[in-house]
């Protein structure tokens, strides 16, 4: 990969959404992204759903030999929806990323405490 490719592909979780924020309102009729948000946002969550479990599968045939291919574009796929679900609630890639850098370097295992701990010190508030 050249260092031109992976300054593209480093940018296009933003310009996908870009791409998405300016099919809100187009046409359902000559977009899939205007029609799933057309359908609100049950419609874009079930996707998810089935995009998840896609992956799943795919997954699981990847780990009996499957090419790759297929495992790739199905994580491609749930997260397009993703974005699509983002771009829904008003929330960017970019909150994930942060949130993602957030994260990093922290244990898993602290982490996952430290948020147990949050949730029930909000529940007893």
């Amino acid at each position: 990969m050249s260092e031109n490719d992976a300054i593209k592909s480093n940018d296009v979780l933003p310009r996908l959404a870009a791409l998405i924020n300016t099919r809100k309102t187009s046409s359902a009729e000559h977009s899939y992204i205007a029609r799933l948000f057309q359908q609100g946002d049950d419609a874009i969550l079930k996707k998810i759903g089935e995009e998840a479990t896609e992956v799943v599968m795919a997954a699981k045939d990847q780990r009996h030999g499957a090419a790759p291919a297929k495992l790739i574009g199905e994580v491609a796929d749930l997260w397009f929806h993703c974005l699509v679900m983002l771009a829904h609630f008003g929330l960017s890639p970019a909150a994930v990323l942060a949130e993602l850098e957030r994260r990093e370097g922290i244990s898993g295992l602290d982490e996952k405490a430290l948020r147990k701990a949050l949730a029930r010190a909000s529940d007893n508030a």
